[in-house]
């Protein structure tokens, strides 16, 4: 029998604040069983599995963060509109390392294409791209770079890993420069792709 008071939401919320403290891959069934004092059984209920808690947790801590991303860069274009982006992703990414961790997991496609907030993710990021007049296949590939280049500076930033002395924030902002400039001179794809190369200037 289910326990009363208990949710799938009320769970994928707990579990998120239990990775922000111990960290993504150490949330368990067995652990969230603890935190509420009841049985694992219990849970089963709400969630199928483990792989289906992360995953709730994974579209919950999406949300949170395209909310975030979307009030930086509204009203904003061009590079402005990318370092609000940039930002917003960053500080999410450091304030809250186990939510961050969950959106970085492989999730079943049916699943994201259901998702608003997955919807809202593409459309922003996309939209954002689009102002620098780039079309696909470059559309996705600048998607990537920016996702990889914003990803790896977070995990290593929360890692400690740069070293020497130069402010990580000055570093940060001068790569976020250097993408804008990428963006605003993106290569023609053979595939069609970006055309009016010179376009979208910061305004």
């Amino acid at each position: 029998m289910a326990r009363a008071g208990l949710t799938a939401d009320r769970l994928a919320a707990a579990a998120a604040e239990l990775a922000d403290e111990v960290g993504f891959e150490k949330v368990s069934l067995s652990a969230l069983a603890r935190h509420f004092g009841v049985k694992d059984a219990s849970l089963y209920s709400h969630v199928r599995n483990l792989q289906d808690l992360r995953t709730r947790v994974a579209l919950l801590a999406g949300g949170e963060m395209i909310d975030r991303i979307a009030a930086a860069v509204a009203g904003r274009a061009g590079k402005d509109a990318l370092a609000a982006f940039a930002d917003a992703y960053r500080e999410y990414a450091l304030q809250h390392p186990g939510r961050y961790a969950a959106t970085q997991i492989r999730i079943d496609q049916a699943l994201v294409a259901d998702s608003p907030a997955m919807r809202r993710t593409a459309e922003i990021t996309y939209g954002m791209l689009r102002a620098y007049g780039l079309e696909e296949p470059d559309l996705t590939d600048a998607v990537r770079l920016l996702r990889s280049t914003f990803h790896g500076y977070c995990a290593l930033e929360s890692t400690g890993a740069f070293g020497a002395p130069r402010d990580v924030r000055e570093s940060w902002e001068r790569a976020v420069d250097a993408l804008h400039v990428a963006l605003a001179n993106w290569p023609r794809s053979e595939h069609g792709g970006r055309s009016h190369p010179r376009r979208h200037a910061d305004h």
